[in-house]
């Protein structure tokens, strides 16, 4: 410790003691005011940062309220989350040196100023009254006159005491001058360490917290990067677009409804006036909408809907040039009518193509519901598979791995169809489909030689085929073809060529199978479908079972099949009429035809309904086809007027009025009621058939102004077809849930 003062200078009370201890006083007088500011400031300054944390703090919150504004985004969440994470931690290692700070001021500066400083003013004050009564005591003893020997004594027995007094405190107030000049400098120094070590754990906490974070700054200022190149771009394409709408809007164009894809099917939307229904027929424009196959309106955004039409596809539109406003169109439904004004004849076109095309593009992109459904609301019931999935050519191209390959791999694997049915040849890639046969190519250019009326050529490999016509050429094949076209051939000691035969040997022998029908045998009885399926030649067949075919109103009935032993007596048009009631038989069917079966044959005791009509009453898809690939008429109509589409409409076979429909028949034909097939689904509110009536008409329509049409009306039909195909029993449960309501 450094003495400051000389004790020896202390005891002499010199005129240098004296003023070493006045410049003393001043310098801890000083010290006193500095530390009473430092503490001040201290204070002040703690109090400023509790204000700062507090602040702080808000701060972070309110950039936390900045995540939930709006939807969420996982960028900008995850980044807020990470920062203010982070700055809550550094606030909270700030409190803890606002309290480090207020600890070291309490202890060091505030201890030094209320505890040292006060000894030393008592010390101080003690040596100023001892120095006053050894001044007093010096001053009394100089002034005693010789004469008072006895005062003289007692004046210096005071000033003794006086003396021993003022060294004490003397000695003491050195002392605590000694000491508070050495307090002064550790606890100060003290202080400023404790401060400082308190400041670096705080930074260090700091540095070691966005630390932590490094990496993910630096991913962060890439991705930020990007953003601020992205959204300059879109600001420029948002500036031009601005710019042409500008331009677009100030030249006074009305706008145009818009049009786009939705979750539920094609969406057009835009603002119609629309007449009420009240006696006022007042006009009140509205937001409309197509979507889900239903035309909607609203007034505000956020009013519920008004469902104008609940299914479009039973309901037409159509101009109103009589009504006494302009631009009018009506959307009439089977219960009501809604008369609607656009602003403008171009706008009004728009609405009424939107409304036409809604019949297609809703019924391909609805998805189908299980559950039955009420008359006036339609039913939709099969799963349409995508169009972008199935190519032009036809509905097999792309269903499946492999393509129009997997057609004749499908078909080949029947049994006897890996060779050719003339020939014998193996893996023949042609195929006669209105026969059921495979052929080599060799034999497939005689086949076509024979001419259309004989055999319907096609290409296994290169051309496309559509599901029922390749479920057909399953159905039968070469082994059933055969059998019926080369029955006597054992018989009469043929012998059959082979691969390696000549080409005129072939050609006679396919002339004389085909043409001549030399090895046929006499007529069949009704026989079950090939595989076993059916009853075997030679025996009655099964009759069906009660309740598995319910006739609608209207439609025809099949009469009891007669007994088998009157089969034989049968003309061969009638045995094909009873081959294809139900169950049809394809085999005997064939058979029939190849014994010169009228394929358009009458039955004047049946309504002169013909095979096809027969096929319709049996909802046997693979029998219509038949019977169309062999020349069968597909608008031959029976006493009451009605043709197969007219039946297949009235008992609700939708895969049979598909394939009518593909295959030419009349939509203007009507019955003896005075009835077209449109007029009957409407009235049956079966929404599939009037969805495919509507299409079949608008094709027409487009037809005959010279256009090529919309492939939407192509891939409905291909799935259609497919479903008719495939999966037969949806279609069967939505013809038994309409007509069971």
């Amino acid at each position: 410790m450094t003495v400051k003062l000389d004790f020896e200078e202390c005891l002499k009370d010199s005129p240098r003691f004296r003023a070493s201890v006045e410049l003393v006083e001043a310098e801890v007088s000083e010290l006193e005011t500095r530390l009473e500011k430092l503490l001040k400031l201290g204070n002040g300054l703690l109090e400023s940062g509790r204000h700062y944390l507090a602040a702080s703090r808000a701060f972070i919150v309110g950039i936390c309220d900045l995540a939930h504004l709006g939807p969420p985004e996982p960028m900008m969440a995850e980044c807020l989350d990470k920062f203010t994470q982070s700055l809550s931690h550094k606030l909270d290692s700030h409190a803890e040196l606002l309290d480090a700070t207020q600890h070291t001021l309490q202890r060091q500066i505030q201890t030094l100023v209320k505890e040292g400083l006060r000894s030393f003013r008592e010390a101080g004050r003690d040596f100023w009254r001892g120095a006053e009564s050894l001044e007093a005591a010096l001053t009394h003893n100089a002034e005693v006159p010789r004469r008072r020997a006895q005062e003289a004594e007692e004046a210096g027995a005071a000033l003794k005491v006086a003396r021993a007094g003022y060294r004490g405190r003397a000695l003491d107030y050195a002392l605590q001058i000694n000491v508070i000049e050495d307090k002064r400098k550790f606890d100060i120094m003290e202080f400023v360490l404790r401060l400082v070590e308190a400041q670096a754990t705080h930074f260090q906490q700091g540095h070691e917290e966005l630390s932590q974070l490094a990496q993910y700054r630096k991913e962060l200022g890439g991705q930020l990067h990007q953003l601020v190149l992205n959204s300059a771009r879109e600001k420029r394409d948002m500036e031009q677009r601005h710019v042409l709408l500008k331009q677009k809007e100030l030249g006074g164009e009305e706008p145009e409804p818009s049009l786009k894809e939705g979750p539920g099917g094609l969406v057009m939307e835009g603002h119609l006036f629309k007449r009420a229904s009240n006696a006022f027929k007042t006009w009140s424009r509205r937001w409309f909408t197509i979507q889900s196959n239903q035309l909607v309106y609203q007034k505000r955004y956020k009013d519920p809907v008004t469902v104008v039409v609940d299914d479009l596809r039973l309901c037409t539109v159509k101009l109103c040039p009589d009504s006494e406003r302009r631009f009018c169109f009506e959307v009439v439904s089977p219960s009501k009518s809604c008369l609607l004004q656009a602003d403008s004849e171009r706008l009004m076109q728009l609405w009424v193509s939107a409304v036409q095309s809604s019949i297609a593009t809703a019924f391909s992109q609805a998805r189908l519901d299980d559950s039955p459904r009420g008359l006036g609301q339609g039913s939709g019931h099969l799963a349409i598979s995508s169009a972008a999935t199935l190519g032009p050519g036809g509905l097999t191209r792309g269903r499946e791995p492999g393509g129009v390959g997997h057609v004749a791999a499908q078909v080949q694997s029947v049994d006897g169809n890996a060779q050719c049915c003339d020939c014998r040849e193996p893996a023949p890639e042609w195929a006669s489909i209105n026969l059921g046969v495979t052929l080599c190519i060799q034999c497939s250019g005689i086949h076509r030689s024979l001419g259309v009326h004989f055999s319907k050529v096609r290409s296994l490999t290169l051309d496309s085929w559509e599901p029922e016509l390749v479920k057909l050429m399953c159905e039968l094949g070469n082994v059933v073809i055969n059998q019926i076209y080369e029955a006597r051939v054992e018989a009469m000691a043929v012998k059959k060529p082979g691969p390696s035969c000549s080409r005129q040997e072939k050609e006679a022998w396919i002339h004389a199978k085909y043409v001549e029908k030399k090895f046929l045998t006499k007529l069949p009885e009704i026989r079950g479908r090939r595989g076993g399926r059916g009853p075997p030649r030679g025996h009655p067949p099964v009759p069906p079972k009660p309740g598995l075919i319910r006739p609608k109103p209207g439609s025809f009935r099949s009469k009891p099949e007669p007994p088998s032993e009157d089969l034989q007596s049968l003309h061969p048009g009638a045995l094909l009429f009873r081959a294809a009631g139900h169950p049809p038989s394809l085999p005997t069917m064939a058979d029939a035809l190849a014994h010169g079966a009228d394929v358009n044959w009458v039955n004047g005791g049946q309504e002169n309904a013909t095979p096809l009509i027969q096929a319709t009453a049996a909802n046997s898809l693979l029998a219509c086809e038949f019977l169309l690939q062999n020349g069968a008429n597909v608008n031959q109509v029976d006493n009451q007027g009605r043709g197969p589409l007219h039946h297949a409409t009235i008992l609700g076979h939708t895969g049979l009025a598909c394939l009518f429909l593909k295959r030419g028949a009349d939509l203007g034909v009507r019955d003896s009621e005075g009835r077209d097939p449109l007029t009957i689904a409407v009235e049956t509110a079966n929404a599939d058939i009037v969805t495919l009536l509507r299409l079949a008409k608008m094709r027409e329509a487009d037809a005959a102004q010279g256009q090529a049409g919309d492939e939407t009306y192509l891939d409905i039909f291909r799935d259609f077809s497919l479903m008719a195909s495939d999966d037969p029993e949806k279609l069967s449960r939505r013809s038994h849930d309409l007509h069971t309501l």
